[in-house]
């Protein structure tokens, strides 16, 4: 189904407008989903109407304290949201019991799937009750997932919605062939530059650091977010990209399967993805809900073929536009320029011996405070970094900040007491 369309809530409202309250200390539904940022999500949206109907939902995923999630358990939840692994672990410590779940839902099973979760995720299952109700949600039913449908999914309904490479209306999609790797990067750049989110992926997690430091050197605003980080750096690049503290978001795909962060005016693929069922996912972070937004591949002459393919397999028809930096086709997808303000860093002190002198207390705050200048025009280039030769010792260091898919999805159910949760 179309993202941003309420399929969290879809999945468990039923569910929760027939719970009752039987004391029991163990959940009664679990919804399994393949990252810890998906599970946060999912948990978000549930917790809210778990309020109104006096149903508790808590989330456990890896990366993050355990202590916590072991005391959220301990005090009684009705909904656990979680990561295969984690909820492994806490059963394992004997924190949590499945024995009591009659609902489960596999959420992105397919993501699952490439991950290599799905040993885990038979393991849970198997600790649920056998007769109560599965869902499973999943853009492909290949790679494992059709043995889930088998095994665990008796007497299944079918609802299939659209195509997998069904695209979303709202979007337009757009592919810039550059000639070399120095016009690339001055293109993306630019696409970055201009006002609204802007959510770009790379391939790989040095990739997205890289781009991310850049782009803030350059004037441009920017976080990461991939695997390499812990969660609370995880949580606070993606609140700082929600909030709009930053305009834009460097990511791998982990961010591209579950994260909504309303009004990303653009979607550009730095490196263009492996397949056509990463294209989606990734291409679906804008567009939400019905809102419009632009999606944008940036295309080296070697990439051509591997582009080619994966928009006839996305069913996608973008025009190749050949395109070089200042381009008139560049200028109209970045819009208007995003107002920068100059931030002049406190010089550091020279060091002798390889050692820093020690500073009485307090003085690293203060050296490390922060001088703001309005800039009134744009940056042209990026500044010099430390230790590069290019800035003398002792000259302020000057950085820039602003001012301000289709699925499939499959239901049984042959469990007693009359609750369903429906799609």
């Amino acid at each position: 189904a179309q993202t941003g369309t309420g399929k969290t809530a879809a999945f468990l409202l039923p569910y929760m407008n027939s719970w009752q309250d039987r004391n029991l200390p163990d959940p009664e539904a679990i919804v399994l989903v393949p990252t810890r940022e998906l599970a946060q999500q999912v948990t978000d949206a549930l917790v809210p109407l778990g309020q109104a109907m006096r149903v508790k939902v808590t989330a456990v995923y890896g990366g993050a304290p355990m202590g916590r999630q072991i005391d959220a358990l301990k005090r009684g939840v009705d909904i656990v949201v979680a990561t295969p692994g984690r909820l492994v672990d806490l059963i394992e410590r004997r924190v949590c019991s499945l024995a009591q779940v009659e609902v489960a839902v596999l959420d992105e099973a397919d993501y699952m799937a490439d991950l290599g979760f799905l040993p885990a995720v038979r393991r849970l299952l198997d600790a649920t009750q056998r007769h109560g109700q599965r869902m499973l949600f999943s853009a492909t039913l290949d790679n494992g997932v059709d043995v889930l449908v088998r095994r665990y999914l008796t007497d299944a309904l079918t609802h299939s919605v659209d195509a997998a490479a069904t695209p979303i209306e709202p979007t337009s999609h757009h592919v810039l062939a550059v000639d070399t790797v120095e016009d690339k990067n001055a293109v993306v750049h630019e696409l970055a530059s201009g006002e609204g989110r802007r959510l770009l992926f790379t391939r790989t997690k040095h990739q997205a650091k890289r781009l991310a430091r850049q782009l803030t050197a350059a004037g441009i605003p920017a976080v990461d977010l991939h695997g390499n980080l812990n969660q609370n750096a995880r949580d606070r690049n993606l609140a700082q990209f929600a909030t709009g503290q930053v305009s834009v978001l460097v990511a791998t795909d982990v961010a591209a399967r579950g994260i909504h962060v309303d009004d990303v005016r653009l979607v550009v693929h730095v490196d263009p993805p492996a397949e056509h069922k990463a294209y989606l996912h990734r291409s679906g972070r804008t567009a939400r809900a019905g809102a419009t937004g632009d999606v944008v591949t940036v295309m080296l002459p070697s990439q051509r073929g591997d582009v080619r393919t994966l928009a006839r397999q996305a069913g996608i028809r973008p025009v190749i536009q050949p395109t070089r930096p200042g381009s008139v086709h560049t200028r109209e997808l970045v819009g208007p320029a995003m107002p920068l303000r100059a931030v002049t860093m406190a010089p550091v002190a020279p060091t002798t011996s390889g050692r820093r002198k020690a500073s009485p207390a307090g003085a690293g705050r203060r050296n490390s405070q922060l001088a703001t200048t309005e800039a009134g025009s744009r940056h042209r280039g990026s500044p010099k970094a430390p230790g590069t030769g290019g800035r003398r010792r002792g000259t302020p260091l000057v950085a820039w900040t602003s001012n301000s898919g289709g699925a499939a999805a499959f239901s049984s159910s042959s469990r007693s007491g009359g609750r369903r949760a429906g799609r």
